[in-house]
């Protein structure tokens, strides 16, 4: 999983750098937030605050355009739970490891029982009695396209713990994205238990969780919502993709990396990718919480979306707890791209496109 075709990165640069010598120092770009040398499309930022209108929860939406540097926003500024989203910062927290030359691709890392998390984890199958051998650019991989639970704390461990990653944030001026405790700590707190290292195997974390009394449960699933510790403002995720993709948060090789193995995520189908036409490209990141009584923590999709001109656009979607079906939220998300595309060329033919601000029927 760690030979993502290197020929897909972004950059001439990019292409000539084999991952093991990504980890030379490169020149970087200051990082400076964007600046609109345009603005926005007459009728998106409408088009974007009927979609929030109309759907009923907690969502925030952000759309900036890397290239133009304009931003529209509704809900854009308020906390929500990132969930998985936040598996974005310790990927570049690593890369900017690589890029400082500390790490390459092709370190080694063990893998033991002991990192086991919760919920989705499929590299847990191969982590025997004695570990799983592997590398940086596999839990990468994994971490990125899987939303593997365990291969991303492991890397979170690896390259220095939760403070590392809120280093590497506020070194990078992000803005109002916090970084919680980890995934296991994170997820016990959220459905109101004392993490235990038993808890990451068999089905006991989702055992122990349902035997507790429900009123405990809401209890804690209402303070998480209220304030997550990995909550963050969907435009301060949208600004930091836009100067991911910018090239103003990592080196060549590190951001073409990064976007490659994001646009080979294999989660979400139906999120915002559900709504990306043929000729388009889309790399993302989903993020999802727990589930009680009909609420979810956090049900997100944020990335990066590239017309076949060349132009891009970073989005950010988050709804931060809901009762509404999975189908709704899908249609909420798609609507935002649907409603991108149709800015992005006037005049256009959307013919079997669903028109912006509105629910896409059939289509999840």
């Amino acid at each position: 999983m760690a030979g993502l075709a290197i020929s897909t990165l972004m950059g001439a640069s990019s292409a000539q750098q084999s991952p093991d010598r990504a980890g030379m120092p490169v020149a970087m770009r200051s990082a400076a937030t964007l600046r609109a040398t345009a603005p926005a499309p007459a009728g998106l930022a409408d088009a974007i605050a009927l979609t929030v209108r109309q759907f009923q929860g907690k969502a925030g939406i952000a759309v900036v355009s890397v290239d133009q540097g304009w931003q529209v926003a509704t809900g854009g500024e308020q906390r929500l739970p990132q969930q998985s989203v936040s598996k974005l910062w310790v990927a570049m927290t690593v890369l900017d490891a690589l890029d400082a030359g500390r790490l390459t691709l092709s370190t080694p890392v063990t893998v033991t029982r002991e990192d086991l998390t919760v919920f989705h984890q499929p590299i847990a199958a191969m982590v025997k009695d004695d570990g799983y051998q592997t590398t940086v650019g596999d839990l990468l991989q994994r971490a990125l396209t899987e939303s593997d639970n365990t291969a991303n704390d492991r890397l979170l461990r690896f390259v220095g713990g939760p403070d590392a990653v809120r280093r590497f944030i506020a070194a990078k001026r992000l803005g109002d994205i916090r970084f919680g405790p980890g995934e296991r700590l994170l997820q016990a707190q959220t459905a109101g238990l004392e993490w235990r290292p038993e808890l990451a195997t068999g089905n006991r974390f989702v055992r122990a969780r349902a035997a507790l009394p429900l009123a405990q449960r809401l209890a804690a699933y209402d303070a998480y919502v209220a304030n997550p510790p990995d909550g963050a403002a969907p435009a301060a995720i949208a600004g930091a993709l836009a100067r991911l993709k910018k090239g103003d948060l990592l080196s060549p090789f590190s951001t073409g990396y990064l976007i490659a193995t994001m646009e080979a995520s294999k989660t979400g189908k139906m999120r915002l990718r559900g709504a990306v036409p043929t000729g388009w490209r889309f790399g993302h990141k989903t993020g999802t919480g727990q589930n009680l009584v009909g609420r979810t923590a956090g049900y997100n999709d944020v990335g990066i979306l590239t017309a076949p001109d060349g132009r891009s656009y970073a989005i950010a979607v988050m709804i931060g707890d809901t009762p509404r079906p999975v189908g709704e939220r899908q249609a909420l998300m798609q609507s935002v791209v649907a409603s991108i595309i149709a800015f992005h060329a006037p005049g256009t033919s959307m013919a079997g496109t669903a028109s912006p601000g509105t629910g896409l029927g059939g289509i999840y």
